[in-house]
């Protein structure tokens, strides 16, 4: 069953959530590696979409060139999103063109550091990018491994041949509560129930005995 759903940041600058209407939404949590570098609107977000029953999941922009700064950005990520739940996965957006110019294994390895270290402390974890960037810059077998939320537009149906659980079909879309063009997606992937049965994203598994 496909979900249509959004994805929005500070750009949006402040939404109305109790307008909006959508299936789930992506918020970006922050970029790069400093606690200052926290998404404006994050908070704002996050309270929307749970006052209005809005399932979410989080994305965070990447500026890391090693391993090293990826495991950095993770650690940042994990200090804003703590004591939060999310229903959908938390996704490491590499799209920089400093980053695609180090080659696939590189930002194969920048990519693994950061998904390895957020996925160890409970979440589940997803990657961000273009069709091109995935299918060109990132191995297969990292594409394989985690969530994947791919970007094409300009096309009726995504012709990504990887694995993946949602198409970012537009930049352009429209949405009431919200000004300006935000990006519309399609979800093919019942993530709310896969993270809440596995009790990941600060949620509790239903089966897990509690002492």
């Amino acid at each position: 069953m496909t979900k249509k759903g959004i994805d929005v940041s500070e750009h949006q600058g402040k939404i109305n959530w109790d307008n909006v209407k959508t299936d789930f939404a992506i918020l970006r949590a922050g970029y790069g590696r400093e606690l200052s570098q926290k998404d404006k609107q994050f908070d704002n977000n996050y309270k929307g979409c749970k006052d209005n029953n809005i399932p979410f999941g989080a994305y965070w922009y990447s500026y890391a060139v090693t391993p090293q700064d990826a495991r950095r950005e993770a650690e940042t990520c994990l200090k804003i999103i703590k004591g939060k739940t999310f229903e959908y996965p938390i996704y490491f957006d590499i799209e920089e063109r400093r980053q695609l110019a180090l080659g696939k294994n590189a930002c194969t390895a920048i990519a693994k550091a950061f998904l390895e270290t957020v996925e160890k402390a409970g979440y589940w974890v997803g990657i961000y990018s273009s069709k091109s960037h995935l299918e060109n810059y990132l191995s297969e077998e990292i594409c394989q491994r985690y969530a994947v939320w791919v970007a094409h537009y300009g096309v009726g149906k995504t012709t990504y041949r990887g694995q993946f659980g949602i198409w970012q079909r537009s930049s352009t879309g429209t949405v009431a509560g919200i000004s300006g063009c935000v990006d519309l997606n399609e979800c093919y992937i019942d993530y709310p129930a896969l993270i809440k049965n596995a009790g990941l994203n600060g949620y509790i598994a239903e089966n897990r005995v509690q002492h």
